[in-house]
């Protein structure tokens, strides 16, 4: 079985001035307190309450992939830009997450570099990037897009491995067998709302899933075969998987920067 694509994480010129600011020749402070003028080309200090007036302007800290298990960006973060990405949340209970033990610890025997997801959701977009100003108006075109959907059943029952589009990491998540359909209406609203935005539509064949655990690097070659057969009848034996495995898509959420918006179905 062929891995499919993941459908989907400097400084300011002010700052230096800022700190050029606070940096007077000796003596100099002494004078101003006389009332004398500062030398030509000098700069008194910036009080900090007048620097921190503006937070939001300030540029986001230079990324780090040590701080985040060697991920790498999509795409390079840019003064103004954020991160968007719009999915079906998925609330993990604890049958499901005894279940999602037992995949891993048998998964890590091939690949032992997985980790667990924090969090679960099928992806109804790709990640893409809105500039600040658009995040309010984009997020009230999916509202009035999606306002008309019902809630609706859903079952993700068959393992899958995915790569991102990169290769860059790879994926063991539970593919949608039951339900799609009612996907594929929700992705054909949201891409109308991406064209509006003039940004990248979703895929044209999305395979929607739950992603379940990750690691850095193309692992395609370790996972699929007698690694996916083993973790599949894992499933398929687990003690009322078909009940389990059975969920409501009941909102869409959508997530820019550290900005979360949701949207109940009907």
């Amino acid at each position: 079985m062929s891995a499919a694509p993941l459908v989907g994480y400097s400084s300011s010129g002010s700052e230096d001035e800022a700190e050029a600011g606070a940096r007077v020749r000796p003596g100099a402070e002494g004078r101003s307190r006389r009332g004398q003028s500062p030398l030509p080309g000098q700069r008194l200090p910036v009080p900090s309450s007048v620097l921190h007036m503006f937070p939001g302007t300030e540029e986001g800290p230079m990324d780090d992939s040590a701080k985040h298990g060697g991920r790498v960006r999509t795409f390079p973060h840019e003064r103004g830009n954020w991160a968007t990405h719009i999915y079906v949340p998925y609330e993990a209970g604890e049958e499901f997450l005894d279940l999602l033990d037992a995949l891993l610890c048998h998964a890590q025997t091939y690949v032992p570099r997985l980790v667990r997801m924090e969090a679960f959701h099928l992806s109804l977009s790709q990640s893409v990037v809105l500039r600040h100003h658009w995040i309010l108006p984009f997020v009230q075109a999916l509202k009035d897009r999606v306002a008309s959907f019902q809630r609706f059943c859903f079952t993700a029952d068959r393992v899958k491995i995915y790569t991102n589009q990169e290769k860059t990491r790879t994926f063991v998540g539970l593919e949608v067998t039951s339900g799609h359909a009612h996907f594929l209406d929700l992705v054909a609203e949201v891409d109308r709302v991406m064209e509006e935005f003039d940004l990248s539509t979703f895929y044209q064949d999305p395979s929607f899933h739950i992603s379940l655990a990750w690691c850095v690097g193309d692992a395609r070659l370790q996972m699929e075969g007698l690694c996916l057969q083993e973790l599949q009848g894992i499933v398929d034996e687990f003690e009322d998987s078909e009940m389990l495995l059975r969920a409501y898509a009941e909102q869409i959420r959508c997530k820019s920067g550290n900005k979360f918006f949701s949207m109940p179905l009907k």
